[in-house]
């Protein structure tokens, strides 16, 4: 089994600054992609940061300049650090984990998910 599990999250004031982070574990080979999404109510669930195993990072629009992702491959985590929160940014975060199972197959899997809460 894999478990994906993040922390972090919260409620914070606009211009404000919140860390996420999360770490997968179980049976995993190696891992490709870690990276975040995030989903706000009433709309589709959106890339905010991508890290790669070779270390190429990929942002959205909406988050550069204001988000770093960053990944620790020997642990097999992957942190958020979010700076400048805007109230646009309010959702639940997920961390989703592209990898290579022991078993030997790909798969992808998601944390539960942590809300970020940016009031005005």
């Amino acid at each position: 089994q894999v478990q994906v599990v993040e922390s972090g999250g919260g409620l914070v004031q606009a211009g404000g600054s919140l860390r996420l982070s999360c770490a997968a574990s179980g049976s995993i080979r190696s891992i490709y992609a870690m990276g975040w999404y995030r989903q706000a109510p009433e709309k589709q669930r959106e890339l905010v940061a991508l890290s790669s195993s070779t270390g190429i990072t990929t942002y959205a629009d909406s988050v550069k300049g204001r988000f770093a992702i960053s990944r620790d491959n020997a642990k097999n985590t992957v942190s958020l650090q979010m700076n400048s929160l805007k109230p646009e940014d309010t959702a639940v975060y997920y961390c989703k984990a592209d990898l290579m199972r022991i078993a030997g197959y790909r798969s992808s899997y998601w944390g539960q998910g942590t809300q970020v809460t940016v009031s005005s």
